[in-house]
């Protein structure tokens, strides 16, 4: 099979070659944050994100390679574009690659797949599939290079997404002789980035202003290192970072700056997600600047484009900066019911430290909430936030619980503050109530209980419907392919670049 192009020279080479420069290639111009430049590279072998890759008479490596390529594309692209399932067809094709490289024995390249994997599950919001998936990949990255550094800061950013900063801190302590010895600017671009995030978080947990200067530094040489790899996209995340950071330090006139370049970037390089990110750092500082319609405006408008990219983790801490501009300009009835939303979309991608800030949030911006809907969401912020490591959000817990307890006047059953948050009117609950079991036993036994697929059938995500079976109907639960339970997490807002 031979390929032709009008970009790489490639008519020295035989398939199999040419295959593997066109993979090398176009994950050379995704680091650099060529998206259209890598589908191009790869158009004779795939034509798009949704498409299997074209490896007809290629030998069995060659052909893990260009699956391998496929999926990693797959979910870049998708989460640039918001595409729909992008992350599941992703997995799918890298679980292809991965058959492929076991049968060739080729462990390294089946750990750095599951690497890869797991950057899929993450960017799903399931921290705890990412975890494993890394953990296995890292035992089997037994030499230190590239691949194992990638890993490294995939773990790296999962336990920080965690909320276990100081498990963060370990991993790159441990592996700073490894670090130093790269020398892929992305690669070091990220090893910096992730400690400036790490430093900033432990900062404030721990009340170390040093902490604050040394995570401007360590952004300035990630910046610096994204640069000599020409990803400006990447650069974007880190200035953005920066912004928050001073957003924290209370300069808003400087972070105003800085998340004007990086809004620049992104919207140049039509990357229509971090403009949202972007969008929702720059409404936290106009909150505190009092200027809050302009703020209202600008958060709605994030969890707009995160909605339709099916961000749901980053859509609920955008609802939280949303509710807070409405419960400050007086509509109270608006903001309980956005609060509401933030804490759904949280629980849906079981993300319950930001349903838990949801749910902290609502109690402190809403004076006059009903008391069964005031007891159930300090019930479940305390139950949610047990494990954050946060002095503020303890601080917050505690000052809002004498005025919790002074208007409480029945006690609800556990179960029952579940249910007043997260029933609303209208939506997917109220039109599939009478009908959903049925609906979604006959989904199910036409896939063979497989959650994904049966999601799929039914047109909604599988964390949504993997809730509805467990929390609505029970006894579905053994129609359905096991459950892997995952813990609750930590709240963090920060841009990770993605750089891995």
């Amino acid at each position: 099979m031979k390929i032709a192009s009008h970009k790489l020279d490639t008519r020295h080479l035989d398939a199999n070659d040419e295959a593997l420069l066109r993979c090398r290639t176009a994950l050379e111009q995704k680091d650099k944050g060529d998206y259209t430049g890598a589908q191009e590279t790869m158009r004779p072998l795939w034509k798009g994100v949704g498409q299997r890759p074209i490896t007809t008479g290629l030998a069995l490596p060659v052909a893990a390679e260009v699956w391998l390529c496929v999926g990693v594309l797959t979910s870049w692209i998708g989460s640039k574009d918001q595409i729909r399932y992008a992350q599941e067809l992703a997995r799918s094709l890298i679980i292809q690659s991965m058959a492929f490289f076991e049968s060739s024995s080729d462990v390294t390249k089946v750990a750095v797949a599951q690497s890869e994997i797991a950057y899929c599950y993450y960017r799903e919001g399931m921290l705890n599939e990412a975890r494993s998936s890394l953990l296995d990949a890292l035992n089997k990255l037994v030499f230190e290079g590239a691949a194992r550094a990638r890993a490294i800061l995939k773990l790296t950013t999962i336990e920080w997404k965690a909320g276990r900063f100081h498990e963060a801190l370990g991993l790159l302590k441990d592996n700073e002789a490894l670090f130093r010895k790269i020398t892929n600017h992305i690669i070091k671009g990220g090893y910096h980035s992730e400690l400036a995030i790490i430093l900033r978080n432990l900062g404030t947990i721990e009340n170390r202003p040093e902490y604050f200067r040394r995570a401007t530094n360590e952004y300035k040489e990630a910046e610096n290192q994204f640069r000599l790899a020409h990803n400006h996209l990447f650069r974007a995340d880190v200035i953005n970072n920066v912004g928050f950071l001073l957003f924290k330090l209370s300069d808003y006139k400087e972070a105003h700056k800085y998340l004007n370049e990086a809004r620049r970037l992104t919207v140049r390089f039509k990357d229509k997600t971090r403009t949202a990110q972007i969008d929702e750092s720059r409404a936290q500082v106009l909150i505190a600047e009092g200027r809050l319609v302009e703020a209202e405006r600008i958060a709605r408008r994030s969890v707009t484009v995160l909605q339709r990219g099916g961000h749901f983790g980053m859509m609920a801490e955008a609802l939280i900066t949303q509710g807070v501009a409405l419960a400050r300009l007086g509509r109270t009835v608006s903001a309980q019911f956005i609060f509401r939303q933030a804490i759904e979309a949280g629980h849906q991608v079981d993300l319950m430290n930001v349903a838990g800030v949801a749910a902290l949030t609502l109690i402190e911006e809403i004076q006059d909430l009903p008391p069964a809907i005031l007891q159930a969401a300090y019930r479940q912020a305390r139950e949610w936030l047990a494990n954050c490591e946060s002095a503020d959000i303890k601080l917050r817990l505690a000052d809002v619980a004498c005025r919790v307890l002074d208007n409480i006047h029945t006690k609800l059953a556990a179960d029952e503050t579940t249910e007043i948050l997260l029933t609303e009117p209208g939506g997917l609950r109220a039109q599939l109530e009478k009908h959903e079991r049925l609906v979604i036993k006959q989904a199910l036994a036409e896939v063979d209980g497989r959650v994904t697929y049966a999601a799929s059938l039914l047109d909604i995500r599988y964390q949504s419907l993997a809730y509805i079976i467990e929390s609505r109907h029970p006894d579905l639960l053994k129609k359905r392919t096991p459950i892997r339970r995952r813990q609750h997490n930590t709240k963090n807002r920060e841009n990770n670049p993605s750089y891995m």
